[in-house]
């Protein structure tokens, strides 16, 4: 679903870049041309105008749309309360709630308990 409406957000894009370049600009732009009939003056201007403005309706929806997906499964997670397992890079030990005192110290203490595991840089108390 999601591969869908990247695409059809890419061909709105095209399109919408298109149009925008053939508008009238105050220099002339790419719009300029003469000649009376169907595509007159006034009458590109209405029509570019309309399309631009639906074309970024458009840009809009399926920029909501892709946002809307790609927070659909992203799962709330806690940084503080949330336990680490053996298996993760480096052994990190297990990070219980704070009980007294704060993030801070807490964390100071799980730095204090692991064992360098090499040559590190002198730190400042």
């Amino acid at each position: 679903m999601q591969t869908v409406i990247i695409v059809v957000h890419l061909m709105i894009v095209t399109v919408l870049i298109g149009a925008v370049l053939l508008q009238k600009s105050e220099g002339g732009g790419l719009g300029m041309g003469g000649g009376a009939g169907f595509m007159s003056s006034r009458g590109t201007a209405n029509l570019l105008t309309r399309t631009t403005a639906i074309l970024a309706g458009l840009f809009f929806l399926t920029s909501m749309a892709l946002a809307w997906l790609a927070g659909v499964d992203r799962k709330p997670a806690s940084i503080l309360g949330a336990p680490t397992t053996q298996s993760q890079p480096g052994g990190a030990m297990p990070v219980a709630p704070p009980t007294s005192g704060g993030v801070l110290d807490t964390l100071k203490k799980v730095d204090e308990q692991q064992a360098p595991s090499g040559p590190q840089a002198p730190r400042s108390q």
